[in-house]
């Protein structure tokens, strides 16, 4: 299959507030027509990111192209061909839903109906209603109606499900698919794991202003080749210690850990028959074996050190 070309390519970023690195030294390429996740904790610097590349913010060092041009010198040329819209973005609260398309529609050559985008986006009913009155999830809704009035190349959507319900978050989910079935190419910066591992294509996680690792999300949580992962329940056969200490001893283990009735096994491709084996020897029969496989969360806490609920 035939790669995508890339839309936005960006080489050792730099960007200081102070004594502060928001960004520091950030490589990344994003090809056409996929949805790039950029995930990480509050204060990582991925908003700072994507102002540095939509030319909002100037870079102190490093190379931004976008769609064959640097927005750092020529952000004018970017802005019928980029829709933003960012975390700390909001409207006036009496601003009604039409007359905030039709404004932002005014200031492209080539806009987007915006009737067809209320229909598109279910906004329609709410086309006379002010800001202020709108549901969060509608209020999302507008966000990236805003966002596509330019018919833009490329669309930034910042922290877009921050606040939102569970049923209004699957909901901007499904707008975002959508979006990107129209062949625009979607920038999604986030710090929910669901999020990205849901609609991201390849994702960038990004810590202390730095990208630890990238890659699809299968890509990111796939095991090492080599490496197992493994849960079993275990009947109750009295004292546990002595079986899990035997276990451990196996070359092909890796790691042994009880929790109540279960064990957790990391250990080579033969640790899984190996550890059946043993058990077997001492008239232990597993009543229940599931093979685990990592999580976006599991990969983020790894590389980040933070807990999500911190983030």
């Amino acid at each position: 299959m035939t790669l995508a070309e890339p839309v936005i390519e960006i080489a050792g970023l730099h960007k200081s507030y102070g004594s502060t690195r928001a960004v520091d030294g950030i490589d990344l390429m994003i090809r056409r027509g996929e949805i790039f996740g950029i995930l990480g904790p509050n204060g990582a610097g991925k908003t700072t990111t994507v102002e540095l590349l939509a030319g909002l913010r100037d870079a102190d060092a490093g190379t931004i192209t976008v769609l064959g041009t640097d927005p750092q010198r020529d952000p004018a040329v970017l802005r019928e061909r980029l829709g933003i819209q960012l975390q700390a973005s909001r409207l006036p609260a009496k601003i009604r839903v039409r007359e905030a398309l039709e404004l932002y529609a005014s200031f492209y050559a080539d806009p987007a109906d915006p009737q067809d985008l209320m229909d598109q986006l279910g906004l329609t009913e709410k086309a006379d209603s002010g800001f202020a009155s709108l549901s969060g999830g509608q209020q999302q809704r507008l966000s990236i109606a805003l966002a596509l009035i330019g018919n833009p190349e490329i669309a930034i959507l910042d922290e877009l499900t921050t606040g939102l319900d569970p049923q209004a978050r699957r909901e901007t989910w499904s707008l975002i698919e959508q979006v990107r079935d129209r062949g625009v190419t979607i920038v999604l910066v986030t710090h929910f794991m669901d999020e990205a591992e849901r609609l991201a294509d390849r994702l960038a996680i990004i810590d202390a202003g730095r990208v630890v690792a990238e890659g699809s999300p299968a890509d990111l949580t796939a095991l090492p080749e080599d490496r197992r992962r493994f849960r079993m329940r275990l009947p109750s056969v009295g004292d546990l210690d002595p079986t899990v200490v035997q276990l451990n001893q196996l070359p092909e283990v890796r790691s042994v850990e009880r929790t109540g009735d279960e064990i957790e096994v990391v250990g080579s491709r033969r640790a899984l028959p190996a550890v059946v084996l043993a058990l077997a020897d001492r008239d232990v029969v597993p009543e229940e074996v599931r093979t685990l496989t990592r999580s976006l969360e599991d990969v983020f806490v790894e590389l980040t050190a933070i807990h999500p609920q911190e983030v």
